[in-house]
């Protein structure tokens, strides 16, 4: 059996996670990574994804929007902007997180107009979200 680690998943509204992982898949902003046993120390933001967590008991899965991860040999602490275990997801909560990347973007829209970043950024955040909802069967409605 592989070697396992503490694994911890907070967001602001509660806890949702606190178990003996053998791995974790996480939604890095910068790609996705899997954390296990003997990791090295690493700290990472998040984009919009499914977060993936393999313990003895199976596998649990999360959707999560921004915040960040911090992987150590012996433990990954992750911190949600917002986390939502996937079964617990509607289509009316994927609905109200899509408007909210939708509203940023068009904010980012509005007064960063002559600046591609900014927009650009908020645009891979909002397909991020619609491609999430799409792997779990949810409709993307404009």
């Amino acid at each position: 059996m592989a070697e396992s680690f503490q694994f911890d998943l907070v967001s602001p509204e509660r806890k949702l996670a606190s178990v003996q992982a053998t791995e974790v898949q996480i939604p890095g902003a910068d790609g996705a990574m899997t954390a296990m046993a003997g990791h090295a120390a690493t700290i990472t933001t998040l984009r919009p994804g499914i977060l993936r967590v393999v313990h003895t008991g199976g596998t649990d899965e999360y959707i999560v929007s921004g915040g960040f991860a911090e992987i150590g040999g012996e433990n990954v602490s992750v911190l949600a902007e917002r986390a939502l275990p996937t079964d617990e997801v509607t289509q009316d909560a994927f609905d109200a997180m899509v408007a909210e990347y939708r509203a940023a973007h068009e904010k980012a829209l509005e007064n960063f107009k002559n600046e591609p970043g900014p927009v650009d950024d908020a645009a891979r955040l909002l397909a991020d979200m619609v491609a999430v909802g799409t792997h779990m069967g949810l409709s993307y409605r404009e």
